[in-house]
């Protein structure tokens, strides 16, 4: 059987790394590992590539950064001819990129079995870009893999037959747990306790009142306890734009964008986090980390329910009462849900090759 994996950006390599682990454990299984390049940094790139133990992609496609439509039409045109190359028995996508939703299309059209990896994913919202990309993927995927109940309730209700969906946990999860012994604090000079900021969205970033407001929020929580701040390249740009006063120094410690493992240690040490990331949202709930999310929703409503999650969308009074909250020690803690065990990769192996019967949660 061959099986071929497509990536675009760097929340796919997370999510990739433990299904190629698991698949190579079983006989007869060829893998090709491809890269749309549709966001692509060489230097973090391969920080993640070696740090996640992933081997360098089989094909890259070069695609690069564009406009939604100029981004999927490019992936659209160069994945057709590479899949078409490589005839593989089962395509893997992964979350919710562009190059998630042009490569499961391609597929489609071609009557090439496509497995839709963190599949059922709901954030109600088709501002998003990232939901249309869900909602087009799971309607052509022939097979729904998902990390958590809802996510086969949102399937069901949409129409998809219950013989294509799998729950099979969450596969960031995995990598997770197979990299927290080896996480370490970058070298930095750190003031505990602290809370880890990461912000990239366009709703936060590109709005200027909006990042200033965040900003200025930020600035002033800085006297209740160091804010660590590892700036992505765009908002980097963003805030400059804004001529931004953001004084760095100790209490507001602006960080370049970090590997993997060093994130992981941060956000395993820090009182609270304050982002805007989907990701972030698991994993800190897999830690047991108060996490305040700069979104008015998300699609991953467990880490809310069950986890350690609060949204607190663009109310910065919220995020100053939250966060003092939690370090007077009442923020959530919550509880890791079902099957966030760090087997989701070898379960879906079992799935694709049939070797055993899928454990699911009741």
């Amino acid at each position: 059987m061959h099986v071929l994996h497509v990536v675009g950006a760097r929340p796919n390599f997370m999510k990739v790394a433990p299904v190629l682990r698991a698949l190579r454990q079983q006989p007869g299984v060829r893998q090709t590992l491809l890269h749309t390049g549709q966001h692509y940094d060489a230097n973090m790139s391969d920080i993640f590539f070696q740090q996640l133990g992933l081997p360098a992609p089989d094909i890259f496609l070069g695609v690069g950064s564009g406009s939604h439509a100029q981004q999927t039409a490019q992936v659209l045109v160069k994945f057709e001819e590479a899949v078409q190359q490589a005839r593989p028995d089962w395509v893997l996508v992964y979350g919710d990129v562009n190059s998630t939703m042009a490569a499961a299309l391609v597929c489609a059209k071609l009557r090439i079995r496509v497995a839709h990896v963190e599949a059922g994913l709901r954030s109600f919202d088709r501002d998003m870009p990232e939901e249309i990309n869900r909602l087009v993927t799971d309607q052509v995927a022939d097979l729904l893999l998902t990390p958590s109940a809802d996510g086969d309730a949102n399937l069901l209700k949409e129409g998809i037959p219950a013989e294509r969906i799998r729950r099979v946990g969450n596969v960031m999860i995995d990598t997770l747990v197979r990299l927290l012994a080896q996480a370490r604090l970058p070298d930095v000079p750190l003031k505990p306790p602290f809370a880890l900021v990461t912000l990239h969205r366009p709703s936060n970033v590109d709005d200027p009142q909006q990042l200033r407001q965040i900003l200025e929020t930020l600035i002033g929580l800085s006297a209740e306890c160091q804010m660590v701040f590892p700036v992505h390249p765009r908002t980097r740009s963003r805030i400059a734009d804004l001529g931004s006063t953001f004084p760095g120094g100790e209490r507001c410690l602006l960080l370049e964008p970090l590997g993997y493992v060093e994130c992981l240690a941060l956000q395993n040490h820090a009182a609270a986090i304050v982002t805007d990331s989907g990701g972030i949202q698991e994993e800190s709930t897999y830690l047991g980390v108060p996490c305040l999310t700069l979104r008015e929703n998300t699609e991953r409503p467990i880490t809310v329910t069950e986890g350690t999650n609060t949204l607190i969308g663009s109310d910065m009074r919220l995020l100053q009462s939250e966060l003092k909250q939690i370090l007077r020690g009442q923020g959530k803690r919550g509880r890791k849900p079902d099957l966030w065990d760090g087997r989701a990769g070898e379960r879906i192996a079992a799935v694709l090759t049939g070797a055993a019967e899928l454990r699911a949660a009741a």
